[in-house]
């Protein structure tokens, strides 16, 4: 809490800083304006009382000086509009900057946390286990009970790893996509039987056409699917059913993934796909999660020359729709 409030209180003395600069910068300029308009105005009057009323060109004079002062007064007016447009600017882009830095940073402060959290879960629930079957003589249902529940605490640790490794790998363009001829249909089939199994409680309903093939990286395809079926897993009840569908239509390949939970907010619907970005509701604050999952998932879509979208489930939920083109 005290470094929270730290922070807080740093951050409001910058932001106080930085307007102070800006109104003293802004003033200085028009300060500038003002007495160089004054000096101008001086000076034309100065050579005015100069001029011999009795000269044969004392109008012509007074012309010529009148015409000097306001060419003056305009330049000035020019440059210090151009001055004050250009310190606008400057100050926006960096306000913009400084507020996305501050936002990168508590973004990677609230992973930093989750990660941590989503690490040492299953970590020590895979540590109870083996300690259990150590020390205690347990029956053959139960050992198989424990054991089948360490598999899927490590298959968890496996996919949160898999996913920060390919994120810094995308980030650092050192992955290499590689895409040969896939048989989509069995690879979104083996996804689903994956998730039963992880996951038995769960209704899942598939609709998956036969014979549909794509051209991609087996890997990343396998790991995009995942992650919307864990996504859906995730942000809905355990009572609720999710349905993924596979089907080819005229203008290419529809993968959708619907859950029946809260379902996302319209002006969240692109930041979901942000690095690090999770929807602030309540009913998904509790859930697991880093923020990668969606992004990670984008990122693979991308790759493969395709797009992914969401749109509201009906009458509740989401829908994660990627289509393939052809």
């Amino acid at each position: 809490m005290t470094l929270s409030f730290f922070k807080t209180k740093r951050l409001r003395l910058i932001f106080v800083v930085y307007w102070v600069l800006l109104i003293y910068i802004v003033a200085a300029l028009v300060y500038w304006f003002i007495a160089l308009n004054v000096q101008n105005r001086q000076m034309i009057q100065f050579e005015r009382a100069q001029l011999k009323m009795d000269s044969p060109t004392y109008i012509d004079d007074i012309q010529k000086l009148n015409s000097v002062e306001k060419r003056k007064t305009i330049q000035y007016i020019s440059e210090g509009a151009t001055f004050l447009l250009l310190i606008f600017a400057s100050a926006v882009f960096i306000f913009r900057s400084v507020r996305r830095q501050f936002v990168s940073a508590q973004q990677q402060q609230n992973f930093m946390m989750a990660i941590t959290h989503e690490l040492k879960t299953p970590i020590a629930v895979t540590k109870l286990n083996l300690e259990t079957l150590v020390k205690r003589k347990l029956e053959e249902s139960q050992q198989q009970k424990l054991l089948q529940n360490t598999i899927q605490e490590t298959n968890r640790l496996n996919a949160l790893c898999n996913n920060m490794l390919l994120a810094s790998q995308i980030e650092a363009g050192a992955y290499s996509i590689t895409k040969e001829e896939i048989n989509f249909t069995e690879l979104v089939n083996d996804c689903v039987h994956d998730c039963t199994l992880r996951f038995p409680q769960r209704k899942i309903n598939a609709s998956i056409a036969e014979d549909i093939f794509v051209n991609g990286d087996q890997l990343l395809l396998q790991m995009g699917i995942n992650n919307l079926l864990d996504n859906a897993v995730k942000y809905s009840s355990k009572e609720s059913l999710i349905t993924i569908v596979l089907f080819k239509k005229e203008d290419g390949i529809n993968l959708s993934v619907k859950d029946q939970g809260k379902g996302i907010q319209d002006d969240e619907k692109k930041k979901v796909f942000d690095k690090y970005y999770r929807t602030g509701n309540k009913a998904t604050k509790g859930a697991k999660g880093t923020g990668l999952g969606l992004y990670l998932t984008k990122k693979i879509v991308q790759q493969h020359n395709a797009v992914i979208f969401l749109t509201d489930n009906i009458p509740a939920g989401s829908n994660f729709t990627i289509l393939f083109r052809q």
